[in-house]
C-alpha cells in the first residue's frame, strides 16, 4: 500500500523547554497506510542536529504515536540534562525517507506549535470533521453482560472515520460499577480528556470509558458527559443491538495512555 503525503503551509515547531527541536515551514503531513491519524515529517534542515543522537533502543515500542512501520534511522532528542528516548526516526519508504518524525507520545515534546496556537495528541488532520449532536435517542450501553449506561438524552459525536460516540449525562451511567484510573489523553479537536474508567474483571475493559471536563468549544456539548469505546462494549440503539465496528482503536496498542 502506498502511503499518501501533502505538504502543509502550516509553521510548525516542537519545544523541550524553551528550546525548538523542529522549526518548519516545510512540514510534510503523511498517512501510514495502517493508521487513519496523520503525522508531520520533516526536512532535516529543519531539525535541530545536535539534538539528535543515534538512539540504543534497537527499535521503537510501537504505541499511538509512534512508527507504524520499519525505520531506517532511530534517534533519541537530547536538550541539556534532558532525553527523550527513541523521539525521533527516519522512516523506512520512500515517500519520506529524506525526513525526520518527531514522536507526539505524551510527556515527550512540552509543546508542540502550528503558527501560533498549541496542538495536543497529533497534527491535525485537514480532511477532519467533529460535530457534537444532541439526540433523544435511547441509548443502552453493556459490558460483559452488565447494563453500564442508560439514557434517552445523548450527545452524538461525529467524528469523520471513527464511529459515533455517544456521550451519555453521568446520572445515565453506573459509575459504582466502574473504577477510576489514572489514565488521561489528548485530542486535538476535543480537548484534554481528565477522566477514565475501567470495569474490573472483564477482560479488555481498561479504560473503556472517559469524559472531558473542558472540551473544545466546537464539541461544548460533551462536557462532563461519558462516552464508551463501541469496539468494546455492546450498544443498543433505540432497541436494535450495534454491530461492533473496528477502527485505529479497536487494537489495544492504538489506544491512548497517559
Amino acid at each position: 500500500m502506498t502511503m499518501r503525503t501533502e505538504r502543509s503551509d502550516r509553521w510548525v515547531r516542537a519545544y523541550v523547554d524553551e528550546t525548538a527541536v523542529v522549526d518548519s515551514r516545510d512540514a510534510l503531513l503523511f498517512w501510514e497506510p495502517v493508521f487513519p491519524i496523520p503525522m508531520y515529517a520533516f526536512p532535516r534542515s529543519d531539525v535541530r542536529s545536535e539534538a539528535l543522537r543515534p538512539s540504543s533502543a534497537g527499535r521503537p515500542t510501537p504505541t499511538f504515536s509512534g512508527p507504524k512501520g520499519p525505520v531506517s534511522e532511530l534517534y533519541d532528542v537530547v536538550v541539556g540534562d534532558r532525553v527523550l528516548e527513541a523521539a525521533a526516526w527516519v522512516r523506512d519508504d520512500p515517500a519520506i525517507a529524506d525526513r525526520i518524525v518527531l514522536s507526539w507520545e505524551p510527556g515527550l515534546f512540552d509543546r508542540w506549535l502550528e503558527e501560533d496556537e498549541e496542538v495536543f495528541g497529533h497534527p491535525r488532520d485537514p480532511y477532519k470533521r467533529v460535530d457534537a449532536l444532541p439526540s433523544s435517542r435511547h441509548v443502552e450501553v453493556s459490558i460483559g453482560g452488565t447494563v453500564v449506561a442508560d439514557s434517552h438524552s445523548p450527545v452524538l459525536l461525529f467524528e469523520t472515520h471513527l464511529p459515533t460516540r455517544y456521550y451519555l449525562p453521568r446520572d445515565d451511567v453506573r459509575l459504582d460499577l466502574l473504577t477510576p484510573t489514572d489514565n488521561r489523553s489528548m485530542c486535538p479537536y476535543k480537548g484534554y480528556a481528565e477522566e477514565y474508567w475501567s470495569l474490573e474483571g472483564v477482560p479488555d475493559a481498561d479504560n473503556i470509558a472517559w469524559s472531558y471536563a473542558r472540551p473544545f468549544p466546537a464539541v461544548a456539548r460533551v462536557k462532563d458527559r461519558v462516552a464508551f469505546y463501541n469496539e468494546l462494549v455492546d450498544i443498543t440503539v433505540d432497541g436494535v443491538l450495534q454491530e461492533r465496528p473496528e477502527s485505529v482503536f479497536s487494537k489495544r496498542a492504538n489506544r491512548p495512555t497517559s
